[in-house]
């Protein structure tokens, strides 16, 4: 799975955690679901002071949302968020993504609008950029902003570095 020896641990500390991690990681990437239990699920659990039989998001619920990173539908982002409408509110997280319009942007014709107009706004760290391609970082962070944190990281990072020539 290419786990650590830490997170190995963590996650066979105690066998309601590891049953719960077994269901989430069935059929799915191992590293992305003891992240997700161990980071989030587990931190939230020690947050609220419950312990994981009590957890709030069930093993199926946290799979779903894993899914639907892995099918690019929403962004790492985007399933923090989902994570806690999940945890606050139950329910289905792919019907979730549905209603409330949480979908990942992968059109490239809205990410590249977005991406010219960030651009066009601000030509003077467009040079600064092609001077230093570092910077294209901060284009890319003011496209998410832009777009709500819905447009596809890596398609706007590849957008930018493209538009402004940078390799």
């Amino acid at each position: 799975l290419g786990l650590s020896a830490y997170d190995a641990s963590v996650l066979v500390s105690e066998k309601p955690i590891a049953d719960y991690f077994e269901k989430v990681a069935a059929g799915r990437d191992g590293k992305l679901a003891a992240n997700w239990v161990i980071n989030d699920l587990l931190g939230q659990l020690n947050k609220a002071g419950k312990d994981i039989e009590n957890a709030p998001v069930s093993p199926e619920q946290l799979g779903a949302v894993l899914d639907l990173i892995k099918e690019g539908t929403i962004s790492g982002k985007i399933a923090k968020d989902l994570f806690e409408i999940v945890w606050n509110e139950g329910g289905d997280p792919r019907q979730l993504v549905e209603s409330r319009g949480m979908k990942q942007v992968t059109d490239t014709g809205a990410i590249e609008k977005a991406v010219d107009e960030v651009i066009a706004a601000n030509p003077d760290k467009a040079e600064q950029a092609r001077a230093k391609p570092t910077m294209a970082g901060w284009f890319v962070g003011q496209v998410m902003k832009a777009t709500g944190g819905k447009a596809n990281p890596q398609a706007v990072n590849d957008l930018v570095k493209a538009k402004l020539g940078i390799e």
